[in-house]
């Protein structure tokens, strides 16, 4: 099959996925229809073409590298006039609580839910419910201590919602700590 017929499969795929999709799940794909088994190498040579194609100005969409796999977003240009079809959708924002604990469970996963309510000081059932429901979130295993409670860490949808390809992307405390919020007089 012809180089350009396999890039018109692998964009399907792309296209149809919810999340970003690997090159191993193109490949895995690929060969269950075509039976035929493709190199990481001639994958990522029909992506670049799919690139190279939607990287023209005729195109509201691009393909974009996340989290160790691939996604059409769109393109920058756009992104206010989706914004205005996110807001008038976005009835199940996350509470205060939730970010808070989503942003707790980014920064020290795997986590359990002890831990989590520790750092909160309030019960956290509620929150991680809602994130797990939202599938931000995911059950890891059980911890090694006594109950062996469940593991939460973030999950791939996580990673593609806010744009990351690894978690050492999150913004770290000191890059959006201000010198205002300090107590007492910073001595150098």
């Amino acid at each position: 099959m012809l180089q350009q017929d396999i890039s018109k499969h692998i964009e399907a795929l792309i296209f149809s996925s919810v999340q970003s999709i690997s090159i191993q799940e193109i490949n895995l794909a690929l060969n269950s229809v075509l039976q035929e088994e493709y190199t990481e190498t001639y994958i990522l040579e029909c992506i670049t073409m799919i690139e190279e194609k939607y990287n023209q100005d005729e195109f509201a969409i691009e393909l974009v590298n996340l989290n160790n796999g691939y996604q059409f977003l769109t393109k920058k240009d756009f992104h206010e006039t989706v914004n205005q079809l996110q807001l008038h959708r976005s009835k199940k924002k996350l509470s205060q609580a939730a970010m808070e604990t989503l942003a707790i469970i980014a920064y020290r996963q795997p986590i359990t839910k002890l831990e989590i309510e520790q750092i909160r000081g309030v019960n956290s059932d509620y929150s991680v419910q809602r994130l797990l429901e939202k599938e931000l979130i995911s059950m890891e295993g059980k911890a090694e201590t006594p109950g062996r409670p469940i593991l939460y860490r973030t999950s791939p949808l996580f990673m593609d919602y806010f744009g990351l390809n690894h978690l050492n992307q999150l913004p770290q405390l000191k890059d959006i700590a201000k010198d205002e919020n300090a107590v007492g007089e910073n001595i150098e």
